[in-house]
């Protein structure tokens, strides 16, 4: 593997071998998006780097001497660590690649980069890991950017890195750090975009900017304004303008340094309306790409917008079990600011500056600080809620509070004047508001506050179930009203849980560790749904997917078109793949038989031939995986054949499920990755010959009594697509989690309309 590459070659599948960012800029650039140009140190080089300084043993020992409930401790053991990195220099053939690919970014110039850590569990769907390594921008000399890597390399060891992994149950061993050198875009207005509402789950997009560098905002230093847009017609529908007194700004000596803002700026909307619209629109096209939810960093220089990165939303509110509250006619009002992370709860405050011992904050205190930093995120995990002075939706206190599942208020402006030391208050990180005392208590005889309990999400005759991603969020997503997992994507876990190409690691005679971890993946997520049945389809990546995986070069072909070529059925069939599916197969067999989890079942994605169907439930019979009463296959419906020949396909398959992405695609001739088509509506879920499709597979199955459920992107998006689903019949639909509230309750509703509907026919008759 390269030492140094360019971020054009990369793709979101390499983040094993150069981190989230690295990974995620890479997918953005062959995407087509405006990304600033960026070359990466591999975790190659950070391997070569720790080979050559022979530290590594030292660091180990380091690591295992802290003391597990000790703050000072960890920070000790940190400093020894960094040290470590700091009087070892970087080989001279490493020192020369890195200088050589500097000069290529500006050629007969001088220019400036950024040079941010990027950590191989970062930006992850389950995990951020925000503010826990280092970013150093304008950096502009070859001595200074050769220090400033061995900086981010030596951050993967700060105080609260080490603590955040210890939290969310990483491995130290596991995580290697690669390094991005970007080119450094001097913005004049800069912020994020969140493709949904962070803090309700709402499908609607949120824009937030602010003067300057980014830096101030995800840092949490400065209080940007936030605007809220409806994500259906693209329109601004609430914006909150927030007053900005400075900005980062690359001063006369190229360093990053504070600057004014000008008086009768600092209350004015930090960006133009066309240029929210657009960003939004931009937010929107990515989403589409990773088909999730995103978090998407952006700037603009001389009018024009850059994307510096995107990652996935990793936590977001709108939680079942919350409970509001109604606060009595004389309840206090001590602050009010941006509603975070939601949630309600009270406690006594504990006021904390720079430079005090984290050790003053205890279980159940309410954290106030003018602003969070990485370094505090011991304290925040035993804090029971957090108010900032400044912050939006994206700064790291907004972040980790939506990750600890804390409930946390931003951007208040006076908290740390407020709020004093001891006091008593009640955080509700669903509106913004801060009270005085506890209103949430009630004393015998008299109740303080009327306290409302969220209404139960309604029973519904269509089943509900969920999408899965990553195995890590399963007990959290698990607690859902759902019947059940109806997607889980293996992909994620070759990405996360083996980082190779499957017929790479049989090469080696490692085919059972190949088994044993795709296991461990698997069985986290049967586990948390036991006994709700969980469906897995088996792995669909196409062969430039699979050739981005360390060893695909040797296996896989150049294929002009993957989006339909070698994939899926047609994979595990052929010779050449063959024995890796048997693994994943073996993998289902070890988790059902010897883990006990029965529940789970199995999906076959892109079925093109009957005959497919037949090789591969033979190959499943080899292993002991019979269809039967516990155990249901399902075939995904995406290709066209399969609804014109559903009545064959009904023979061997107990269900089917709609892939509606792939569906839309080849009912419509549009490729789904086409931003052209896409924005000309060709790419649509609502086109009436793709629900045409849908309504002929619906009847035809229910006519051989075989169910039809739908995991596409379709009903998370559009609620009048879902409506269309109910009353053709849809058996389930599966969700992303954070619509399935919103969406049970409306297909609810629209069950009741129907049987109002029918009883009113019947009426007439």
């Amino acid at each position: 593997m390269k030492r140094i590459v360019n971020v054009r070659e990369l793709r979101v599948n390499d983040i094993p071998y150069v981190g989230g960012k690295g990974a995620n800029l890479g997918e953005l650039t062959s995407a087509g998006f405006q990304v600033p140009d960026a070359f990466v140190l591999t975790t190659a080089a950070y391997d070569y780097f720790l080979e050559k300084s022979k530290i590594l043993s030292k660091v180990n020992k380091e690591l295992s001497s802290i003391e597990k409930d000790s703050d000072q401790s960890l920070t000790d053991a940190s400093a020894r660590v960094r040290a470590l990195f700091e009087k070892h220099e970087i080989p001279s053939d490493l020192m020369k690649e890195i200088l050589d690919a500097y000069a290529e970014l500006f050629p007969g110039e001088r220019g400036f980069v950024a040079v941010r850590s990027s950590a191989t569990a970062e930006d992850l769907p389950d995990a951020s890991f925000a503010g826990q390594q280092e970013t150093y921008l304008n950096v502009s000399t070859p001595e200074d950017l050769l220090d400033k890597v061995r900086k981010c390399w030596s951050s993967l060891f700060t105080p609260r890195a080490i603590a955040y992994r210890e939290k969310q149950g990483f491995s130290h061993d596991d995580l290697k750090l690669a390094v991005v050198v970007q080119k450094m875009v001097n913005s004049e207005a800069s912020g994020i975009i969140f493709t949904v509402d962070p803090n309700t789950g709402r499908e609607d997009i949120i824009v937030e900017a602010g003067f300057g560098l980014g830096e101030a905002i995800v840092g949490g230093e400065v209080t940007p304004d936030t605007y809220m847009l409806n994500k259906g017609h693209m329109e601004i529908v609430k914006k909150r303008i927030a007053t900005q007194k400075w900005k980062y700004v690359k001063g006369a000596d190229g360093r990053t340094e504070r600057s004014d803002v000008p008086k009768e700026q600092q209350k004015a909307q930090k960006i133009d309306d066309r240029f929210i619209i657009e960003l939004a629109s931009v937010g929107r096209q990515i989403e589409i790409h990773y088909e999730m939810p995103m978090d998407i960093e952006w700037c603009i220089e001389d009018n024009k917008v850059y994307i510096v990165q995107a990652r996935p939303i990793t936590a977001m509110g709108g939680r079942s079990d919350e409970t509001m509250i109604e606060p009595a006619d004389d309840a206090v009002i001590l602050t009010t600011g941006l509603g975070a992370s939601p949630g309600l709860t009270s406690g006594s405050v504990k006021f904390y500056d720079e430079g005090m011992s984290l050790d003053i904050v205890k279980e159940g205190d309410v954290l106030v600080t003018t602003m969070t930093m990485p370094d505090m995120v011991p304290a925040m995990s035993r804090a029971a809620a957090i108010v900032t002075n400044e912050g939006g939706m994206t700064c790291h206190a907004a972040i980790i509070s939506r990750e600890l599942g804390t409930p946390c208020v931003v951007g208040t402006g006076n908290a740390t004047n407020v709020l004093k030391d001891g006091m008593v208050i009640t955080v509700d990180g669903t509106s913004g508001i801060v009270y005085f005392g506890n209103i949430i208590k009630e004393s015998v005889g008299q109740t303080e506050t009327e306290v409302i309990v969220a209404p139960s999400v309604p029973v519904t005759g269509t089943k509900v179930m969920v999408n899965m991603s990553m195995p890590n969020r399963a007990e959290e997503v698990a607690k859902l009203p759902v019947d059940g997992v109806g997607l889980m994507r293996s992909e994620f876990l070759f990405t996360n849980y083996i980082g190779e190409h499957p017929q790479h690691v049989i090469a080696e005679g490692r085919s059972e560790e190949l088994v044993n971890r795709l296991a461990e993946g698997i069985g986290k997520v049967a586990r948390a749904f036991y006994p709700r049945p969980v469906i897995l389809r088996t792995s669909d990546f196409k062969s430039n997917e699979y050739r981005d995986m360390k060893g695909g070069l040797d296996y896989e072909p150049m294929e002009s078109n993957p989006m339909m070529g070698w994939r899926g059925c047609s994979r595990y069939i052929s010779d050449s793949y063959r024995e890796a599916y048997m693994c994943e197969l073996r993998a289902i067999k070890k988790v059902r038989d010897e883990m006990g989890m029965k529940n789970l079942w199995v999906m076959l994605p892109f079925v093109r031939t009957v005959e497919e169907v037949e090789e591969i439930t033979e190959m499943m019979r080899s292993v002991g995986l019979k269809r039967g009463k516990d155990f249901k296959l399902y075939f995904m419906a995406e290709v066209p054949v399969n609804i014109f020949m559903a009545d064959e396909f009904c023979k061997y398959c107990d269900a089917f499920s709609i892939g509606s992405n792939d569906l839309t695609q080849l009912v419509m001739g549009a490729d789904r990755d086409s931003d052209i088509l896409g924005r000309m509506g060709y790419f649509d879920e609502r086109s009436e010959g793709v629900k045409r499709a849908i309504s002929h597979l619906i009847r035809v199955a229910h006519e051989h009594g075989i169910p039809v459920s739908i995991c596409g992107q379709g009903p998370s998006v559009y609620p009048e697509f879902t409506e269309f689903l109910v009353r053709e019949g849809i058996d389930s639909v599966s969700l992303n989690p954070d619509t399935v509230i919103k969406t049970k309750t409306m297909i609810a509703s629209v069950e009741q309309r129907i049987m109002l509907e029918s009883m009113r026919t019947k009426t007439k008759q």
